[in-house]
């Protein structure tokens, strides 16, 4: 399903020109499974599923596939609806240079909301 997310943020004009000046890969942990997301001036370019010896990225968010799975479904329950709300819960980590994650939150939550249309089903 992550493999996906290129085709469905790229294809969204109005998410792209929100990320217009964000350049960065970062590190998408999914329980045990990791992808490393490669983003150029707002464009998803890259989604590669690790393991990784030793990733490079700008900062890194890591939740519980269970809570992961949450936040994809099509109605997620209250507290598991936003990235926030999962900081909150302190269900997801995110670490490393948080200011890019901070100074594009919005770009963030829609781009990884995309998932949400294929559900848990993945």
């Amino acid at each position: 399903m992550i493999e996906t997310l290129a085709a469905r943020v790229n294809e969204d004009e109005a998410l792209v020109r929100r990320g217009r000046f964000l350049t960065t890969t970062f590190l998408l942990e999914v329980g045990p499974a990791a992808w490393l997301i490669s983003i150029y001036q707002g464009r998803v370019v890259s989604v590669a599923r690790g393991p990784f010896v030793m990733p490079s990225s700008s900062f890194a968010l890591r939740a519980p596939e269970e809570e992961w799975r949450k936040f994809w479904s099509s109605r997620p329950p209250p507290g598991s609806n936003d990235l926030m709300a999962l900081i909150k819960r302190r269900v997801l980590t995110a670490e490393g240079n948080l200011q890019i994650f901070m100074a594009h939150l919005r770009y963030f939550k829609e781009a990884l909301a995309k998932l949400r249309t294929a559900g848990a089903a993945a």
